[in-house]
């Protein structure tokens, strides 16, 4: 999930060993005053083809690539390499398993399908998206959650995952110990955070942005590669917000709008007198039944954030905030045509007296201006309503 300086368009290709692009400063290795540390980087491989001009002569040019890399992937760890920093083979370790995953409001106690899982530094539940001093090995889970990560270095390790479709972070509670040895980790469940049934929902849970509405370009900037594809790396869409938005900000009507139409892929900056100012989008939602003793969550999952700060508030826009993020995020993902940085999830306790009978809004303020580039990318949003034990008990 680490981008890097690879989405600018142009012939020229990158070997950036280490980067803090997408993610900021959050991904910068620090040490400890005289904190000896070392770490073995490559080896580089480059590849050169040709083929006769045709009519498909680039198509078979890629296709030839791509068989390469899985050569090449058969080959690593390579033999060649004589360093006692870069371990033979011989000397690594293996791991498999399964991941399953349970949610007690969807009824569901299935596989954890093509879920990202790996091995990073030991940390908390997430952590291995802002470490970069030691190594990860990661691989994707199949359709019944199997996994299989091999060639691990020997060291000390968590099992970190997340799972597309599904908020949050899985940690395996207990550090392995890698050696030249495999280790079956059996069976691992990731329960997700959920405290009550869906209410309503925004957006698909998968850490990126790309599923929003995503206007189309100046004319004057187009970029004919991406007219089709991946139209998120054209230049200066934030501007176009204010474009579509002259006069007020974005307003989500639940049950009416559509999060492929109506909802802009990212909570920018209004541009006014060449200055730059914060914006409060509205979710307006019904509720047929409210338990004003009961608390509420609101979930919201965001795919990036550059110094912003997300303020929440329920059916009052001048009062005071329930809650806020602070400044966060360095990943300037809007600026890089990207839609996704690091990673955030915060989960709001909201009151059930906040809210009334009949039609409600949730008012999401983004508060820092300045700048075209300072702003937002949601991954998903959903509101929960109270824990079933307490709805079936009132």
């Amino acid at each position: 999930t680490k981008q890097y300086l690879t989405s600018h368009v142009g012939p020229t290709s990158l070997s950036v060993l280490l980067s803090s692009h997408y993610a900021g400063k959050d991904l910068m290795a620090k040490f400890e005053d005289g904190e000896p540390w070392k770490k073995a980087l490559g080896p580089l491989f480059v590849y050169v083809n040709s083929q006769p001009k045709g009519d498909d002569h680039q198509q078979q040019l890629w296709e030839d690539a791509k068989r390469q890399v899985d050569v090449e992937a058969e080959k690593w760890p390579y033999s060649f390499a004589v360093s006692d920093d870069y371990p033979s083979s011989d000397q690594r370790g293996s791991i498999n398993g399964t991941l399953l995953i349970y949610d007690r409001y969807l009824k569901t106690n299935d596989s954890a399908r093509a879920a990202h899982i790996g091995l990073a530094a030991p940390g908390k539940a997430g952590s291995w998206q802002r470490e970069s001093k030691g190594y990860q090995f990661w691989t994707r889970t199949d359709e019944k959650g199997h996994f299989k990560i091999q060639e691990i270095r020997p060291g000390s390790y968590n099992i970190y995952a997340w799972v597309p479709g599904f908020i949050g972070d899985y940690r395996y509670d207990g550090t392995l110990n890698i050696t030249a040895e495999h280790v079956d980790v059996g069976n691992l469940v990731y329960i997700p955070p959920r405290d009550g049934a869906t209410l309503w929902e925004i957006g698909v849970p998968d850490r990126s942005a790309r599923e929003f509405f995503i206007p189309d370009p100046y004319p004057r900037l187009v970029n004919k590669l991406y007219i089709d594809t991946d139209r998120y790396r054209q230049y200066g869409l934030w501007d176009r917000y204010t474009d579509l938005y002259p006069n007020r900000d974005l307003v989500y009507t639940i049950n009416v709008s559509d999060y492929k139409k109506d909802w802009f892929f990212g909570q920018v900056n209004r541009k006014i007198n060449n200055t730059y100012q914060g914006t409060t989008w509205q979710i307006r939602f019904p509720l047929d039944n409210v338990h004003p003793l009961a608390t509420y969550t609101l979930r919201l999952a965001l795919a990036s954030a550059t110094s912003s700060e997300l303020e929440v508030r329920v059916n009052d826009m001048q009062g005071f905030s329930l809650f806020s993020t602070g400044v966060i995020g360095h990943d300037n993902t809007i600026a890089r045509h990207g839609t996704h940085g690091l990673y955030w999830l915060y989960n709001v306790s909201i009151p059930g007296s906040k809210f009334v009978f009949g039609n409600n809004t949730i008012f999401l303020t983004q508060t820092m201006g300045l700048s075209p580039w300072i702003g937002i990318l949601y991954d998903y949003i959903r509101l929960e309503g109270p824990p079933s034990s307490y709805v079936n008990s009132n």
